[in-house]
């Protein structure tokens, strides 16, 4: 898996990369805006003052060991990460980029897991499309894709829209400034067998201990190789026979255990 400090000296080292070789370029307004999310890049480039081409070997001809390469605009518009940039004349509109891989698959909500497991991919969704500046049609769409998802993992949309709902209040809700002391707070772990465990978490509702749920059905322990437990031969009391494997001595002996 290589050393564990492989990603920190290569970040280290494209940002030497960048304060070196492309400051300079940014400072004489060749490039209008640069932005990097470990080895994604993101460039606006005055046409006025460079090309693309120029701009590919410039960088390409910092180092041969590393090489660029760029994925140009199509039609005014540009994928980088998650997002789909729209370029307009004076503004970039942004919009929210699916793979044409991504598959609509989450924790159905029939699995016995807790719910808040099953929250956690569409409330990063819904956070996602609350959150970004986007145009009201576009939004519209973002959240019609979101209950689709959510009815083909069987959710009941009135909890979708619940949740969503939630997330807007506490996003405009000014949040008072509470000290809280890390200090006293203690955490307890339950095996998550079902809902009726929930009737034991609720004791700790108003305590300084926080719940934390796991699970026993994980992939490891599925696909961890069964084996035989041979450790209660071991334990018991009696006489015991020693053969060795090169001059075929046999030591017998006797053990007494409790």
């Amino acid at each position: 898996m290589g050393s564990s400090i492989s990603g920190t000296m290569v970040e280290i080292f494209l940002q030497y990369i960048e304060s070196r070789h492309l400051k300079q370029l940014l400072d004489s307004k060749t490039i209008i805006f640069y932005t990097r999310y470990v080895d994604d890049l993101f460039i606006i480039y005055d046409t006025t003052r460079t090309t693309t081409d120029c701009i590919h070997n410039y960088i390409n001809n910092i180092y041969n060991c590393l090489q660029f390469n760029p994925t140009y605009e199509d039609s005014a518009q540009m994928n980088f990460l998650d997002l789909c940039n729209f370029i307009k004349t004076t503004e970039l509109e942004t919009d929210i980029y699916r793979k044409p891989t991504t598959i609509d698959t989450t924790i159905k909500y029939l699995s016995n897991h807790p719910i808040e497991y099953k929250f956690v991919a569409y409330r990063y969704c819904i956070n996602r499309m609350l959150s970004l500046r986007l145009a009201k049609e576009r939004r519209t769409y973002q959240w019609k894709t979101i209950q689709t998802i959510t009815r083909n993992n069987n959710f009941p949309n009135k909890l979708i829209t619940k949740l969503k709902q939630k997330i807007q209040r506490n996003t405009t809700r000014q949040k008072p400034n509470k000290k809280v002391n890390k200090n006293n707070t203690k955490w307890a772990t339950f095996t998550y067998y079902s809902p009726k465990v929930r009737k034991i978490t609720k004791l700790f509702k108003h305590t300084d201990i926080k719940i934390a749920f796991k699970n026993n059905n994980t992939i490891s322990q599925i696909l961890r190789l069964k084996t035989t437990n041979n450790t209660q031969i071991y334990i018991k009391s009696g006489i015991y026979k020693l053969t060795c494997q090169t001059c075929q001595q046999v030591y017998v002996g006797q053990t007494n255990r409790s």
